[in-house]
């Protein structure tokens, strides 16, 4: 059963899923206008999930489920990814593919705007000082609703990226 985010309890389990390129606003709606049916029909072992799903930045999808109302299983986690992938196949129809299984780092950018350094780029872009510990980035490894809210946002420093930067200061 599809529900709105907020009405998702603060231990939902969520799911971060990063665009491999800005989405356009019509997107984003069509987007939506997919996720919400088939969130709506999302279940574990015939058993109904209480889902949710927000677009943030135009670049993230976050998907959340309260596990307290049905556990999602392997195979219900693994069917949402698949929707997510058809989604993506309908946007890379009419303009530039879209992926949303991409692994960059994402960095807020000093104007407000998502930043994305693909991994082979990240140990150069903390050489050349683009990256920093002090450097915002989305923390797309958050794993409940409340994570999410409190944690979207950390210093490079307390994210994934600090083992680049234990290598350029050793």
């Amino acid at each position: 059963m599809y529900v709105d985010f907020d009405k998702l309890p603060q231990n939902a389990r969520v799911w971060v899923y990063q665009a491999n390129r800005p989405l356009a606003d019509r997107e984003v709606n069509a987007i939506n206008a997919a996720l919400q049916p088939a969130l709506g029909q999302w279940s574990a072992h015939g058993q109904p999930l209480l889902a949710s799903a927000l677009v943030i930045e135009n670049r993230f999808i976050v998907v959340g489920v309260d596990e307290g109302y049905t556990l999602p299983s392997g195979c219900s986690i693994d069917s949402s990814v698949r929707t997510l992938q058809e989604i993506s196949q309908q946007l890379s129809a009419s303009s530039e593919p879209v992926n949303f299984l991409d692994r960059s780092a994402a960095v807020q950018s000093d104007n407000g705007s998502v930043t994305v350094y693909p991994l082979p780029t990240i140990k150069a872009a903390v050489a050349d000082g683009l990256l920093t510990t002090e450097t915002i980035v989305f923390n797309t490894l958050v794993k409940t609703k409340a994570e999410f809210l409190s944690d979207w946002h950390v210093r490079a420093a307390d994210s994934w990226l600090k083992r680049y930067f234990k290598s350029v200061s050793a």
